[in-house]
């Protein structure tokens, strides 16, 4: 199965509701772009977002590209569990029981800094990376357990850097 973590596009400057910051233009690019990346070599049967907004945009892209080609709907799970500042055990444990639940084979989780870095080290069993803005990685393993996922690829927004 693949497992596909994306860290959310650039997002508007911190506020006090770190929850209802919203992707800028440039953000909304580069999610459409590495989303255009991820879909054209993987066929996801699930996607899985953090509640906040910035994240949910981001999988917005994925959904669009999805709603274009004549596939069952691919269904959308919201997650409490891969917020900012979650427990990245707890985060892969909740990801492990929903991909059982929808016997899913390709999921693309957005999420965000630094929960998503801790899950993919745990998964590889290395120390945590940072992952680019709207960054997506993808791990390959029998079913979501430490140490024990191979990382298949990288795709990064071709959207200039400012």
């Amino acid at each position: 199965m693949q497992l596909i973590l994306v860290r959310h596009g650039e997002a508007e400057p911190y506020q006090v509701n770190d929850a209802i910051r919203n992707l800028t233009s440039r953000g909304v690019a580069q999610a459409h772009s590495t989303a255009q990346q991820v879909l054209a070599k993987y066929q996801p049967d699930l996607l899985i977002a953090s509640p906040y907004v910035r994240a949910q945009q981001t999988m917005a892209a994925f959904q669009e590209l999805l709603s274009q080609k004549v596939l069952p709907k691919v269904p959308l799970h919201i997650l409490d569990s891969i917020t900012p500042d979650a427990d990245p055990q707890i985060a892969l444990d909740a990801l492990s029981e929903l991909a059982s639940y929808y016997s899913a084979q390709c999921i693309v989780v957005v999420c965000h800094m630094n929960v998503i870095a801790y899950m993919a080290g745990l998964l590889l069993d290395e120390d945590p990376e940072g992952f680019d803005l709207a960054e997506a990685r993808v791990f390959e393993q029998s079913m979501i357990l430490l140490g024990l996922s191979v990382e298949q690829a990288r795709f990064v927004p071709l959207v200039d850097h400012h």
